[in-house]
């Protein structure tokens, strides 16, 4: 080796090359002081231990965090991780970027090239057919449904996303659904003239409320006797689970939902935009102040209008808190909304349903948690936990633990729920869908509505500027239960045909499902025809792509693709508004009792003389 190359090495590359040193033979090394460095050894191998153990500690104390990962995490003392069912949240964005400058970053620095636009889609008006949406892209469901697959009740066409209830996300009915063999293009010889379009918000993490079930409720349970139980076979997993879920707001697939919505509807009706320029005004849309809503009605405006979305529409946005009148949250001024007595009622169909259908699967888990005794509401809530979980973070370990009958028996408990508590089944149903109807009837007619005696805010209605008339396009955002008692004041009656609904069996070909009436992003279009075979302008109810029959409306004929005369239309639902006491309903003193001793089938309230 040269000396110009070692005295330019650097001393550490010196130490791990050969050297040009004099060979030395093995008996003129001198032995190493092997106790000093042992001891120093030892000494710091006890060190490196002790020290981390004290950052695990200090770490998992003050933030909830392991060094060792979810999956290799070791179990303790022969229990569940001490973190099992905690709730972990990743803040994003910081709250103090250090690196943020504003001036570096314009949204704009033009130079944006040639801009012509093009023709408005008319896809509703021109296409030979209808797009259908399959509504769970992004997703992912269990790999395979593996148990019960030789019985002869399994499908194999069985799909886990359309079996959540109002948790799954929307989807296209097959054609026929509702009973009429026709979709969504126009018929022939009628043309669209205008879109009136209601909309749930998108997927959301589970809410603050949960009157049985919850995933929160059971998570925060499970973690707080973490130190008593452990798991094995299928429910291994939860050794190392921790609660990931949100509160309230819209998760990143529910923001996808409402902007694929958006850019969905505007394919389909966008020449009525055409309408806007000849009248030189803009569209405006409608929402709620609560997060979940203004977000959902933003992405949707994105979908819509395209980015940046100002200038093109304006986005009325109401406040939902008690006090407020609003159409679209109408239970904040109905008190008897609030009562959970009257409001309420399906909760005991859906437990003796819960102690039903899943009873064998609870035999099933129930030996693999050891310390925890699961009950039928825990399992109820791992089902939950499924579909909560997918639609936040994509997939759910939770989806493997139950069967397809398990999972027909948990849609069907979701269709108790809403049918007993927001639609036909619930004695204030009708009465908080009826202010949408009025509203409805004043757009259909262009004319103000003529008294505010329900949820209708006079303060907006009455001004044409955030309540314009005469307009080709409508788009209300709200939430699942306010499309149901919307619903259910329509009197579209196909849907309440199998009712009261029992608890102890499922009605295989019930009309009314919630999975495709109120899943996330849930849509009804209400569509305005000129037709050269009627002289009246007519009137068609589309539920997510579903073609309803209208025949339980008065007035309204048998029409093979859902028709109905608008002035038909029209004066029965001003009957229906007459009908409908909004003081007596929601502010009245009266009382049902629980279970099947009173039911109805229309929403109403027990009428005052049969009290």
């Amino acid at each position: 080796m040269s000396a110009a190359y070692k005295e330019s090495a650097d001393p550490e590359s010196q130490a791990l090359l050969p050297q040009d040193h004099d060979y030395v033979s093995p008996e003129q090394i001198q032995p190493p002081h092997r106790t000093y460095r042992l001891r120093h050894v030892v000494l710091a191998y006890a060190a490196g231990i002790l020290s981390a153990i004290l950052v695990e500690f200090f770490l998992c104390s003050h933030y909830n965090v392991s060094l060792f990962s979810e999956r290799n995490a070791p179990l303790h003392a022969g229990y569940a991780n001490p973190d099992a069912g905690s709730t972990e949240v990743h803040h994003f964005p910081p709250s103090r970027p250090t690196n943020v400058f504003p001036s570096l970053f314009p949204t704009s620095v033009g130079y944006a090239g040639p801009t012509p636009t093009g023709a408005e889609a008319a896809l509703v008006a021109t296409a030979p057919s209808y797009p259908l949406h399959t509504g769970a892209p992004h997703l992912l469901g269990p790999l395979a449904l593996n148990r019960n697959t030789s019985s002869p009740k399994s499908d194999s066409h069985f799909d886990i996303f359309k079996h959540w209830g109002n948790l799954s996300p929307w989807f296209s009915v097959e054609r026929g659904t509702f009973g009429l063999d026709s979709s969504p293009e126009a018929p022939e010889t009628c043309r669209v003239t205008g879109l009136h379009l209601l909309h749930r918000h998108g997927a959301r993490y589970p809410t603050e409320f949960a009157s049985y079930g919850g995933p929160a409720n059971f998570s925060a349970r499970l973690h707080n006797a973490a130190a008593g139980w452990i798991a094995s076979g299928d429910l291994e997993f939860m050794n190392n689970w921790t609660y990931k879920l949100g509160e309230e707001i819209l998760t990143p697939f529910g923001r996808q939902q409402l902007f694929d919505l958006g850019v969905s509807m505007r394919m389909k009706y966008g020449f009525l935009l055409k309408n806007f320029t000849e009248t030189s005004t803009l569209p405006v849309f409608r929402t709620e102040s609560q997060d979940r809503m203004l977000a959902s009605a933003l992405n949707f405006a994105i979908g819509f209008f395209g980015y940046p979305f100002e200038g093109q529409y304006q986005q009325s946005i109401t406040i939902e808190a008690n006090g407020y009148n609003n159409t679209l949250a109408p239970y904040k001024t109905c008190p008897n909304a609030g009562d959970r007595t009257k409001a309420d009622r399906a909760i005991p169909y859906v437990k003796q349903w819960a102690e039903i259908y899943l009873h064998d699967a609870l035999e099933r888990l129930r030996p693999q948690l050891h310390g925890y005794e699961l009950t039928i509401e825990d399992v109820y809530t791992l089902q939950q936990m499924c579909a909560y979980e997918t639609v936040a973070i994509g997939y759910s370990k939770f989806c493997e633990l139950f069967t397809e009958q398990e999972w027909k028996g948990f849609n069907y408990a979701l269709d108790l729920y809403f049918w007993y508590d927001s639609a036909f089944g619930s004695p204030v149903a009708r009465v908080q869908g009826i202010g949408y109807v009025q509203e409805l009837v004043s757009r259909l007619t262009h004319t103000p509505i003529p008294l505010h005696n329900s949820s209708t805010n006079a303060t907006l209605d009455d001004n044409p500027a955030t309540f314009p008339l005469g307009q080709s396009l409508y788009v209300d955002a709200t939430h699942e239960v306010v499309v149901l008692n919307v619903i259910t004041a329509l009197n579209l009656t196909t849907f309440a045909a199998d009712g009261p609904l029992p608890a102890d069996h499922i009605l295989e070909h019930r009309a009314f499902k919630s999975s495709h009436l109120a899943p996330f992003a849930t849509n009804i279009q209400f569509q305005l025809l000129s037709c050269e075979s009627h002289p009246d302008p007519q009137i068609r109810v589309i539920i997510n792509d579903g073609v309803v029959p209208l025949t339980g409306i008065r007035g309204c004929p048998e029409d093979k693709d859902g028709k109905c005369p608008v002035p038909a239309f029209v004066d029965a639902q001003r009957e229906i508004i007459g009908q409908t006491d909004w003081n007596w309903a929601c502010h009245g003193d009266w009382s049902v009792p629980s279970g099947p001793a009173w039911n109805t089938t229309t929403g109403d309230a027990p009428v005052r003389d049969s009290l």
